[in-house]
C-alpha cells in the first residue's frame, strides 16, 4: 500500500467520523459523508491501482456524471494543483529533446504557447484532470492535433500495456518530426517517467542515472519516486523499453463483400501512430496461412488477421504455440469468433473496438483445438451445422449477409437428415450415435445455437463442449430442439431435454463412409477424425480482464 493511499484513507476516516459526530446536522453529515466517501473510493483505487475510477476517455474527457460524483475530491486536487503551480520554479513547458517537450497540466492560457511551438501531439498521463480542449491550440479547425490519454494515478506508473502504447505513439510522432508534449499534473513524476522510458528506449546504452541527469538538467523539478524508479528499472531489465513495434496486417480484401475497401482508411489512421504497418493481401493463389508463415519468419511483434473467421483461422493456425501476439480486425459476414471473444461490441463498433484492443496490447492466451491437422478456433460440426455452412455460399452471403446462415439453418432443419457417427469421448468406449446435429465447440457466441448445449462454451477452460441432437423421425422435433438450445444459451445451462451436452478433452469420430463436416465455416471430408483440445495455445490481443 502506497503512502498516498494511506493518506487518503486517513482523510476519509476523519471525514466519516465527523459525519457521525454531527449526526444531528444534516448539512454537515451530507458534506462530510460526500467528501469522506470520495476520498475512501480514491484510496481504494490507489490500493488496487485502478485509474479507471475516473472513467477518463482516450480523448481526455471525464464523463459529466463522474465529475459531479467526485466533485469534492476533484475540487481539492485542483486547489492543490493551483497552489503548486503558483510557486513552481520552472516554466510550464520545456524542451527535453528536439520536438519532445515535458510539461505540467495544460490550461487554456497555454494554448498560445503551444501554438507558437507548433505542437502536433499531446500525451496526457493524468487520470484525474480533464484535458485541454485541443481546438484551442490552433485557430484552424481542420488542424490535425493528435491527442492521447493514458490514465495513470498520481505518484504511480503506467502498466505494461500503457508503456507499449505510449512508447510506440511517441516514436511514431518523433519519427515524423512532429512536436510532442508529454504532461502530467505538474510535470514532475508521471510525465517524467514516460519521457525517461522513451529516452532509454531510444538510447539503449543509457542508464537511468544518465537519463534523469539529462531531464533534470533541463527541468529541475523532474524526479521519480522510489516506486517509479524500481518499475522503470524492471521494465528495462525485462526488455520492455523498445520502440515502434512492427505489425503485419494480413488482409482478405473480399471478406464481407469487400469491407476492407470501405474501412481501410479508418484502420490505417487508428494503427499507424502505434505501429510500423506492413500490409499484405490474400489472393486465390496466396492464402492467409502462407502470408502468416512468411510474417512469422520476419519476426513481427504483432500479426493481425483482417478478414472473416476463415482468414482468422488461417492466420491463427500458424501462430498456435508461438510467442508472437495476434490481433483480429473482423471484416467477415458473421465474425463469430470476435463476437464470442468481445461480446456485442464486435457487432456495434467492430473496427473501432478491434483497433482499440490491438493498440492496448493486452495479451491473453486462449484455448484452440485440432481436428486431425486442421485448427479449430470456434467449432466443427456435422448434420445441421455442415448443411447450414454449405447452403450459405459466398454469393448468398454477399447478397443476404448473415441471413444467408439463417436460411441455411432453416434448410438443414427442414431436411432433418440422419447422420450416423461412431464416437469415442476421451478414454470411454466407442458408441454409435444417430444424430441430426453434432457440434464440437472450443468457443462460440450465443448466436451459434447449435453449440449451446450448456450455454456459451468457455475458451479458457481446457475443455471441448460437445452438443448433439439425437435424430428423431418426427419432423417437428428439430424445431423444438432449436428452441431448447436458445433457452440453453439464455440460461447458461442444459435444460436436460432432447439436446445433449458433454465435455471432453479428446474426441475420436468415424462414420460408415467418409465423415462430412465443417470447421469454422469451411467444408471438409475425412475417413476418421481425432479432435483434441490445445489449452492456452494462442496469444490474442483481447479486452482488459475485469
Amino acid at each position: 500500500m502506497s503512502w498516498i493511499s494511506i493518506y487518503y484513507y486517513i482523510i476519509a476516516i476523519v471525514l466519516l467520523v465527523v459525519a457521525v459526530c454531527f449526526a444531528n446536522n444534516s448539512l454537515i453529515v451530507f458534506l462530510a459523508g460526500w467528501f469522506g466517501f470520495n476520498f475512501l473510493a480514491v484510496a481504494i483505487a490507489y490500493t488496487a491501482n485502478r485509474p479507471q475510477i475516473f472513467r477518463k476517455k482516450q480523448s481526455g474527457r471525464i464523463p459529466t456524471l463522474i465529475r459531479w460524483l467526485f466533485l469534492p475530491f476533484l475540487l481539492c486536487i485542483r486547489f492543490y494543483n493551483f497552489i503548486e503551480r503558483y510557486y513552481d520554479p520552472v516554466p510550464a513547458l520545456q524542451e527535453i529533446e528536439p520536438n519532445l517537450y515535458l510539461a505540467r497540466r495544460l490550461l487554456p492560457s497555454d494554448s498560445e504557447m503551444l501554438r507558437a511551438k507548433n505542437i502536433n501531439a499531446v500525451l496526457d498521463v493524468t487520470a484525474e484532470f480533464n484535458a485541454l480542449d485541443i481546438a484551442l491550440i490552433d485557430e484552424d479547425p481542420d488542424a490535425a492535433i493528435d491527442y492521447l490519454n493514458l490514465p495513470v494515478l498520481d505518484h504511480s506508473t503506467p502498466d505494461r500495456s500503457q508503456l507499449k502504447q505510449g512508447l510506440n505513439w511517441l516514436h511514431a510522432h518523433q519519427s515524423s518530426k512532429n512536436a510532442v508534449v508529454v504532461h502530467c499534473a505538474l510535470g514532475r513524476g508521471r510525465s517524467v517517467f514516460m519521457v525517461a522510458a522513451y529516452l532509454m528506449a531510444l538510447h539503449p546504452d543509457w542508464s537511468l542515472e544518465k537519463t534523469m541527469d539529462k531531464i533534470s538538467g533541463i527541468r529541475s523539478t523532474a524526479r521519480l519516486n522510489r516506486s517509479q524508479t524500481k518499475r522503470l528499472l524492471r521494465y528495462k531489465k525485462k526488455g520492455l523499453l523498445k520502440l515502434s513495434d512492427r505489425a503485419c496486417l494480413i488482409v482478405n480484401p473480399v471478406s464481407g463483400g469487400g469491407k476492407w475497401a470501405q474501412n481501410e482508411a479508418e484502420i490505417y489512421a487508428a494503427l499507424r501512430p502505434y505501429f510500423f504497418l506492413d500490409v499484405r493481401q490474400t489472393s486465390k493463389e496466396v492464402s492467409g496461412k502462407v502470408l502468416a508463415e512468411r510474417a512469422l519468419k520476419e519476426d513481427f511483434d504483432v500479426i493481425i488477421a483482417c478478414g472473416g473467421d476463415g482468414t482468422v483461422t488461417e492466420v491463427a493456425s500458424v501462430l498456435v504455440n508461438r510467442e508472437v501476439e495476434m490481433g483480429i480486425i473482423p471484416l467477415g459476414t458473421t465474425n463469430a469468433l470476435t463476437h464470442s471473444l468481445w461480446g456485442l461490441t464486435s457487432k456495434i463498433t467492430p473496427i473501432e473496438t478491434a483497433c482499440e484492443y490491438i493498440i492496448q496490447r493486452e495479451c491473453r492466451k486462449i484455448d484452440t483445438a485440432k481436428c486431425n491437422h486442421d485448427l479449430i478456433l470456434l467449432l466443427m460440426g456435422f448434420g445441421f451445422q455442415r448443411t447450414m455452412i454449405e447452403e450459405a455460399s459466398r454469393e448468398k452471403k454477399n447478397e443476404l449477409g448473415q441471413l444467408a446462415y439463417i436460411a441455411g439453418l432453416w434448410t438443414a432443419v427442414s431436411n432433418n437428415e440422419k447422420v450416423t457417427l461412431y464416437v469415442k469421448f476421451d478414454d470411454e468406449e466407442e458408441q454409435q450415435m444417430d444424430v441430426s446435429s453434432f457440434v464440437v465447440a472450443n468457443s462460440a457466441p450465443f448466436t451459434s445455437l447449435l453449440a449451446l448445449g450448456n450455454g456459451e462454451p468457455n475458451y479458457t477452460d481446457g475443455e471441448l463442449d460437445i452438443t448433439w441432437v439425437p435424430w428423431d423421425s418426427d419432423a417437428k422435433q428439430p424445431y423444438f430442439s432449436m428452441i431448447e438450445m436458445a433457452f440453453n444459451g439464455a440460461l447458461q445451462k442444459n435444460l436436460a431435454g432432447q439436446v445433449k451436452h458433454k465435455q471432453a478433452k479428446r474426441i475420436q469420430i468415424r462414420a460408415d463412409g467418409e465423415c462430412n463436416y465443417e470447421i469454422d465455416g469451411e467444408i471438409f471430408d475425412d475417413a476418421k477424425l481425432d479432435i483434441q483440445i490445445q489449452p492456452a495455445s494462442l496469444k490474442l490481443l483481447l479486452p482488459h480482464q475485469q
